[in-house]
């Protein structure tokens, strides 16, 4: 089936190209299917940039306290199990809960079609009429498009309830396993200069936060430009401020453990 090329489509847009945004939509291409991969990026890419910014947060705790390598990562391996099974469970509840949801409502609109099409057609007449639509046209229109039943059905729960119609392929518990995955290999990321620290022995602490420092902004820096994919924002402003996020984060928590080790008189 041929379609629009989306991302000429974009493109045209952000650079305001008339021409270009025309020869997008000629365009005859193959229709774009992201395929199962394509179901799980937001849950990757977030999943990704929690578990990067919160073992980050852990590694500068640990560091603003004077801790050890081996506290380091002590709590880093304890935080990438702990929260990712809490992410990776949050995200199959919230996945689900929307999924059922989404499928309770539909229902509920199929059976009320079903037992009374004209009140629900008259619903959706009046909501466009609502919109400027004359009731004329709102009545030719929806009398056109009620003759498809489970187009008009989808269209009801668009128009009526805000709602995207389910898909019945969605897998809460796949989201949930993304989740925890990539939490658990992004959140890796600032213990690798640790373990392999620990690995070949007498590395210096100072150097190994660096380290750590620098291949957690890469991280984040890539992960914000996915984001800024998913999200159709702009790669470099995302990317950035996925790093002032980091930033912050790490920073308080630096300065938080500083601040409680010397109150306590804290002796590592």
């Amino acid at each position: 089936m041929a379609t629009r090329d989306l991302d000429a489509a974009k493109n045209a847009f952000e650079s305001a190209d008339a021409a270009a945004s025309r020869a997008a939509h000629d365009s005859e291409i193959e229709a774009g299917h992201a395929g199962e991969a394509g179901k799980y990026v937001k849950s990757l890419v977030f999943g990704g940039l929690d578990g990067t910014i919160t073992t980050f947060a852990v590694v500068a705790a640990s560091k603003g306290g004077g801790l050890s390598t081996e506290v380091v990562l002590l709590m880093g391996f304890a935080n990438l199990v702990a929260d990712g099974i809490s992410m990776g469970f949050g995200d199959y509840l919230s996945s689900k809960a929307e999924l059922d949801y989404a499928k309770t409502e539909k229902k509920r609109e199929k059976w009320e079609l079903e037992n009374y099409p004209e009140g629900e057609k008259r619903e959706m007449i009046e909501l466009y009429m609502a919109r400027g639509v004359s009731e004329e046209d709102a009545t030719m229109v929806i009398e056109r498009l009620a003759k498809y039943k489970n187009f008009f059905l989808d269209l009801m729960m668009v128009e009526e309830l805000g709602l995207m119609p389910p898909d019945e392929t969605d897998s809460p518990a796949k989201n949930g396993l993304v989740t925890f995955c990539a939490f658990a290999l992004f959140g890796f990321v600032p213990l690798v200069p640790y373990v392999f620290g620990r690995a070949i022995g007498g590395a210096n602490g100072d150097a190994l936060f660096g380290s750590a420092c620098g291949l957690t902004a890469l991280t984040m820096a890539a992960l914000g430009a996915a984001k800024a994919k998913f999200t159709n924002q702009n790669v470099t402003s995302s990317a950035l401020y996925m790093l002032l996020n980091g930033t912050l984060a790490a920073a308080s928590a630096y300065l938080v453990s500083f601040a409680i080790s010397k109150a306590l008189n804290v002796n590592v």
